[in-house]
């Protein structure tokens, strides 16, 4: 296996490289540690350490979504493919996202501000400046993770539990996550694992291993009760379909699902975090960015989508632009790039 992005250098123990050059100088290096697994458990590819724990952010979206749909709280709310996608997404916060959290909620008659979230400011610079323009402030539907948020008080409704901290890890809905969290990835989080993410709910450690493995047996079904393959495979079938939802324009996690047209599915979390799925493979992605830059980690999860075959020419010409990135300055002239380093 080779790709156009890469080489990437043979698997091992040390990390690959993502390097920023300036001229023909290197100012930067980034260590990424990632694996690649199939659903049996098998490790097909690794580089570096993956047996280390991480904080998967909301690369794991997905997971948290699946009690939603396995207990039938996504029928009993009619979600559509699009609201399905936001459970899971990331999002921009541009009108298309916003708008279909907020009719999303009005069916179940909930009110935006019954998000435990909180708010922040589009990460879509054009809607943020529109927001601002409006002279208003962004409320919790611009917040990233409101359509997960509205996925968690969807279930909670369904269950017939308190909306009110919702968030808390003692609450159904977040026993129920991560117990589904648990199961798919084959590991019982301790106390010393659990933290909270940047949107208030639990996010848990566990070795990049298992976090792999844990979308390998999503993609695959291999190892999951019928429910909850269903549920996975459901999932996937959105994202899929839907991938504005999932983060919006100009994301790299829209424009890869797009360029992919069906061969995987890629979610990026905070602090250099990156999970993908591959059914036509049967693998499941993990990656961290050591030092927990974005910009090496959309790098990496590029080179090894290109690594394992997953991206045909048009693919790759439409991702280069974030997987290569020309770096320019503020007078338009380009200073140098980010890419793989070299393989000796």
């Amino acid at each position: 296996m080779s790709g156009l992005f890469g080489p990437l250098p043979v698997p091992g123990s040390a990390p690959f490289i993502v390097e920023v050059r300036r001229g023909a100088q290197v100012e930067s290096r980034h260590a990424v540690v990632a694996i690649v697994v199939d659903g049996d458990g098998k490790r097909v590819a690794a580089w570096g350490d993956a047996d280390a724990s991480y904080f998967p952010r909301s690369s794991n979206k997905a997971l948290q979504a699946l009690p939603l749909l396995e207990t039938g709280a996504a029928d009993a709310a009619g979600l559509s493919q699009a609201e399905i996608a936001l459970a899971g997404a990331s999002h921009g916060g541009e009108s298309g996202h916003t708008e279909a959290v907020a009719a999303w909620l009005k069916r179940i008659g909930v009110a935006p501000e019954q998000l435990e979230c909180g708010a922040h400011w589009p990460y879509n610079e054009d809607s943020a400046r529109a927001l601002a323009r409006a002279g208003q402030l962004p409320s919790n539907l611009h917040n990233n993770c409101s359509g997960k948020h509205a996925g968690m008080v969807t279930l909670a409704r369904h269950l017939g539990v308190p909306l009110e901290g919702y968030v808390k890890p003692d609450h159904p809905v977040q026993r129920a996550v991560t117990a589904a969290i648990e199961d798919v990835c084959g590991h019982r989080f301790a106390p010393d694992e659990i933290g909270v993410d940047g949107c208030s709910m639990p996010t848990m450690a566990m070795p990049l291993y298992n976090l792999a493995h844990g979308f390998a047996k999503f993609i695959t079904g291999n190892g999951l009760a019928p429910e909850r393959a269903k549920a996975a495979k459901r999932f996937a079938q959105a994202v899929i379909a839907e991938p504005f939802f999932i983060a919006g324009n100009g994301r790299f996690c829209t424009l890869a699902m797009q360029a992919g047209r069906g061969r995987f599915i890629v979610k990026t979390g905070a602090e250099g975090v990156y999970t993908a799925a591959s059914a036509e493979l049967g693998v499941g992605i993990a990656l961290k960015a050591l030092d927990g830059t974005t910009r090496a980690a959309q790098t990496a999860i590029g080179a090894v989508l290109d690594h394992l075959g997953l991206l045909d020419d048009a693919a790759r010409e439409m991702l280069q632009p974030m997987v290569q990135p020309v770096m320019s300055n503020w007078g338009g002239i380009r200073v140098g790039d980010i890419g793989l380093a070299p393989v000796a």
